[in-house]
């Protein structure tokens, strides 16, 4: 009988043998935070008055560990924690550099403010059938997706928040959250779909799904044409989690249907992390596609702005024209894609901090507005600034920033970008730019006008007296209006972490290094 030949395999060699420090846990517990934090809302299911509290000191203590991870970050470079003690490339691994240490931290600070927002405005019957459970998911969905160094534990942080956001809009008694959560969800399963079949693809051919790895294979020519055609299908699932023209019908049907603390929070978070997606890919994983495709991306960016800014325009409801803006934003930051050089990745990078901060801000504005107002038509609003001078000032600093006009948070990312286009000789980039924010100004200052300056229409008038703003509906949004005007104020440490979030794009050796040692 013949001998059966076994090869014995040292598993030292593919494991982590040095004990893990606190700092190393600080890697993974923005992640491990909210996640803990909705299992426990389940078992306290039945205490809804602790649900608000228990969720707020939840995401405080997020927010402190983002920050402390953005400052270990800051100083050492990008780290990384391997899960289950597996080396990568051969263990799913959370790697951390500036981009997603910033993203983190923005997500622990708009989830903060809005959930703040929410505790106005949520009734028992939401809280009974858990809405900061779903709420928590989601920022852990979105917090895990910017911090893992793995393309199939991206899908898979995808599918948290995509199921979780499923939850925050189809929770309430209102019938038209069921047709907006039908629309957002066809659309959303559709790219996720193809976002797995592409990473299934990817796997088979690359033998792995390790970021840095696969960055080390695509330098190196060993992946061929087959991987760079599949980056083009998960370029195409990306651009349409962004809602990037023309794939975007699904974000104004489906955002305004829910509460305006989910709609700000969907506004800041979710297309954002759809535009990190095609950063992390198209930058740092696959250079080559990402040049390749720089055209095709400054065109998407181009439609991109100009259908955000005739939707801006054409809506008379303020929740979906919020949705509308969004798109706009989106494609303003594509623009930074398009181009590809540092500083205009830097300028993209800028505005999509700008935007997930301004976002939720317009979100909330809006919300206030239409909750006052009694409607969330243009036509039948009017007389606001009467009832709460304090919200007018500070929807005035909100509208103002979201156009990109001074002193506020949105003049400079799109200084640079108009900058880098021109350098770049991009001339019809820098007149659709130009052209969108003038659009932009018009259109959010009809919305202003029409809710704070124009008297009470007699549509208003026939009902109940306007009702008392509370504190937690003001702060939130007074809170961002004052980040932002910040932000314009003292621009330089925001657009230095800009500044080095796409140097460290751009500069995969370090990432390498940093994830994978030997390589």
């Amino acid at each position: 009988m013949a001998a059966t030949g076994v090869t014995k395999v040292d598993r030292s060699l593919a494991m982590v043998t040095e004990a893990l420090g606190a700092w190393d846990w600080l890697v993974i517990a923005p992640v491990a935070l909210p996640l803990l934090g909705a299992a426990a809302l389940l078992l306290i299911r039945k205490r809804i008055a602790w649900h608000a509290p228990a969720s707020i000191a939840i995401m405080l203590l997020m927010l402190a560990a983002d920050v402390g991870l953005l400052i270990r970050v800051w100083n050492e470079g990008p780290v990384h924690m391997a899960m289950g003690s597996w080396l990568p490339p051969f263990g799913i691994i959370f790697a951390v550099d500036t981009l997603g240490a910033v993203f983190a931290t923005i997500t622990a600070f708009i989830g903060l403010v809005c959930a703040v927002y929410a505790t106005a405005e949520i009734d028992t019957t939401e809280y009974r059938y858990g809405y900061f459970t779903f709420y928590l998911l989601m920022l852990a969905g979105v917090t895990g997706a910017f911090l893992t160094g793995d393309v199939f534990n991206l899908y898979v942080w995808f599918e948290v928040l995509l199921i979780s956001s499923f939850g925050l809009l189809a929770l309430g008694s209102n019938p038209i959250q069921l047709d907006g959560t039908f629309k957002y969800a066809i659309l959303n399963l559709v790219a996720t779909t193809l976002f797995l079949i592409t990473v299934g693809l990817i796997y088979g051919i690359a033998g792995t799904l390790n970021m840095a790895d696969l960055a080390i294979k695509a330098r190196s020519g060993d992946l061929g044409a087959p991987v760079m055609s599949f980056g083009v299908l998960l370029t195409f699932a990306f651009l349409m989690k962004a809602a990037a023209f023309p794939l975007n019908a699904w974000l104004p049907a489906s955002y305004h249907v829910t509460r305006s603390a989910s709609s700000a929070l969907f506004a800041a978070l979710l297309t954002k992390v759809g535009v990190y997606a095609l950063l992390r890919t198209l930058v740092l994983v696959f250079p080559e596609l990402g040049e390749t495709f720089a055209p095709v991306l400054l065109i998407v960016a181009n439609s991109t702005m100009i259908a955000g800014a005739l939707g801006l325009l054409a809506s008379n409801d303020i929740r979906r024209m919020v949705g509308w803006a969004v798109i706009s934003g989106i494609g303003v930051i594509l623009v930074g894609l398009g181009l590809g050089e540092a500083a205009a990745l830097s300028g993209a990078i800028a505005y999509a901090i700008h935007s997930m901060v301004v976002m939720a801000g317009l979100y909330l504005l809006a919300g206030a507005m239409s909750w006052l107002a009694g409607t969330d038509s243009l036509f039948k609003m009017g007389g606001l600034a009467v009832h709460s001078p304090a919200l007018l000032l500070c929807g005035l600093g909100i509208v103002l920033a979201t156009a990109g006009l001074p002193p506020f948070s949105g003049l400079w990312p799109k200084a640079i970008l108009v900058e880098a286009a021109l350098s770049k000789a991009a001339y019809v980039t820098v007149g659709i730019i130009l052209v969108n924010g003038l659009l932009t100004t018009i259109a959010l200052g009809r919305m202003f006008a029409f809710g704070f300056w124009r008297a009470a229409q007699m549509e208003r008038s026939e009902l109940a007296p306007f009702p008392l703003l509370s504190k937690s509906r003001i702060v939130p949004v007074a809170t961002i209006a004052i980040v932002s005007l910040a932000g314009g104020l003292y621009p330089e440490p925001w657009l230095a972490a800009s500044r080095q979030a796409a140097a460290g794009l751009l500069d995969a050796a370090t990432y390498i290094n940093a994830v994978l040692p030997e390589g």
